[in-house]
């Protein structure tokens, strides 16, 4: 068995690595070459804490596994660690052995931008100048980062809700050389391309904040209740999914599911788009919006790239199992 300690990853997988994985894996999906299993989600009733397991076999690339973790919000205030915690555990398809077990608090980061990232590629309008930020927290950064590789901007523009936060964008935003402006919500509509990461259970960004020819990201919806845009927007947007199935249960889309403003049937996995079996945005006026729940295949795509990572430079811990 393989162990990679989370402290090694941040110097083993990047952006790119990350990218290749979850475009790959995307594309596995929607060809019918990898699945998801049932997300497994619940309050222990300790610590205020989310505990669960996301879990699912990619054929292609022959990797079966799960990720175990979740959301503890006293961590950083209590224990001087991040609210996310994850691990992800790979298994031989062949054999059923264990493969490898991985730390999965970055690569839940990397994997999360990543998804947007390709969103973004694929679906957003090539000339984007501008870009939206709807959350500021840890996340926001790593979306950030990542997204801004995917077209020429020339702005960042971002709104939060304890606006203490956005200098975490405007750091990014002056990596890479580029003037930072605070907006309010009604502001976005300056932006070409709007991510939204937050643990909102309320909407926030609505259709009247959003111009036409916008793509947008949704990233923090990822459990029954949760929602960051409103059904207006979502009924106006033509709608991709990481996966269909999670969208329409726990994702931003089951609120407008579940109030007949839109149908399954009118929801698309992005991996089609990368596969050029749907042709993706049709016209400059479009407005698209990416529904990333976060699904299990995401999280052993890129462990199992770290993996292979570890053992090629030595990093690699193998022990008798």
């Amino acid at each position: 068995m393989i162990i990679v300690p989370e402290k090694e990853i941040g110097a083993l997988l990047g952006r790119k690595e990350s990218y290749e994985a979850i475009e790959q894996v995307f594309a596995a999906m929607a060809s019918g070459n990898a699945y998801n299993f049932p997300v497994v989600r619940e309050a222990i009733g300790h610590a205020d804490a989310l505990y669960g397991f996301k879990g699912g076999f990619d054929q292609a690339g022959m990797t079966l596994g799960l990720k175990a973790g979740g959301y503890w919000p006293n961590n950083l205030e209590t224990h001087g660690l991040i609210n996310h915690q994850s691990t992800v555990f790979l298994f031989d398809p062949d054999t059923g052995r264990v493969k490898a077990v991985v730390g999965g608090n970055l690569l839940t980061a990397l994997r999360t931008a990543a998804a947007s990232s390709v969103s973004i590629n694929y679906l957003a309008r090539k000339d984007a100048k501008v870009i939206g930020m709807v959350g500021a927290g840890h996340q926001a950064k790593f979306q950030l980062r990542a997204a801004l590789e995917q077209r020429n901007f020339e702005k960042v523009i971002g709104w939060n809700l304890h606006p203490e936060m956005l200098p975490n964008l405007e750091e990014v935003a002056a990596e890479a050389g580029l003037p930072f402006e605070a907006v309010e919500l009604s502001g976005m509509t300056e932006a070409d391309v709007i991510i939204t990461i937050t643990s909102s259970f309320a909407p926030t960004l609505m259709s009247d904040h959003v111009s036409d020819g916008t793509h947008i990201a949704c990233m923090g919806t990822d459990t029954i209740g949760k929602q960051e845009v409103g059904v207006d927007l979502i009924a106006r947007a033509s709608v991709f999914a990481d996966e269909i199935a999670q969208s329409i249960t726990l994702g931003e889309c089951q609120h407008a599911i579940a109030n007949g403003s839109k149908a399954e049937a009118d929801i698309r996995q992005v991996g089609e788009v990368i596969n050029s079996t749907h042709q993706g945005r049709t016209s400059d006026d479009e407005v698209t919006l990416f529904d990333g729940t976060g699904v299990g295949l995401q999280d052993l795509a890129v462990a199992s790239a770290v993996v292979d990572l570890a053992v090629e430079q030595g990093i690699a811990i193998k022990v008798d199992f």
